[in-house]
């Protein structure tokens, strides 16, 4: 296997774009060297397999969407986590490929146990961590609860547009907010 670390990130960014654009059906080496842009061959020469190919993208894409720099060294407030909604919605608005790619990840997921194990194991890693700053900074709330929630949100969001009225994803977490600090609904 080739050891270019730039020329694999492109190719496993190729390979996020194709699970967008066609699903995990559509990847194969093949149309990732097309979107890629590099000669036919390529990617089997980064990738030994095309589940190898797949658990890449699996890890890579977390990478591609997780938190934003300046939000990083930000600590969590009750505002903070009422403004969470807009921000992560922009985040995954601006990599709508990545989330999608990410809905077929897990999906492929279902049917790949080395990929499920991966993927679970860098979602549970991101859930505790999102657990443990909401406990250490005393925010209100079930941090569990307001994951599924934001998560169930940005679902429908950004696969089904126009299903949700504007603005209720903000209201239901505006209001759980005020709730748990105790300004009432």
């Amino acid at each position: 296997m080739r050891a270019n670390p730039e020329r694999r990130t492109a190719l496993v960014d190729a390979a996020i774009e194709v699970l967008a654009a066609d699903g995990a059906r559509g990847l194969t080496f093949r149309s990732v060297d097309v979107t890629a842009g590099v000669p036919n061959g390529t990617t089997s020469n980064y990738f030994s397999s095309r589940d190898d190919l797949l658990l890449q993208s699996g890890l890579r894409v977390h990478d591609r969407l997780g938190a934003d720099s300046a939000h990083l060294g930000q600590p969590p407030s009750p505002e903070f986590l009422t403004s969470l909604p807009q921000l992560l919605r922009d985040r995954l608005t601006r990599d709508r490929a990545g989330y999608l790619a990410l809905l077929e990840l897990r999906l492929e997921a279902t049917r790949r146990p080395a990929l499920q194990e991966a993927l679970a194991e860098r979602v549970r890693a991101n859930l505790d961590e999102n657990i443990r700053l909401h406990r250490e900074h005393g925010l209100p709330g079930d941090p569990l609860l307001f994951y599924l929630t934001i998560g169930g949100f940005m679902l429908e969001q950004l696969t089904l547009p126009g299903v949700l009225p504007d603005g209720l994803l903000e209201k239901v977490v505006e209001h759980g907010v005020r709730g748990f600090v105790g300004g009432g609904p």
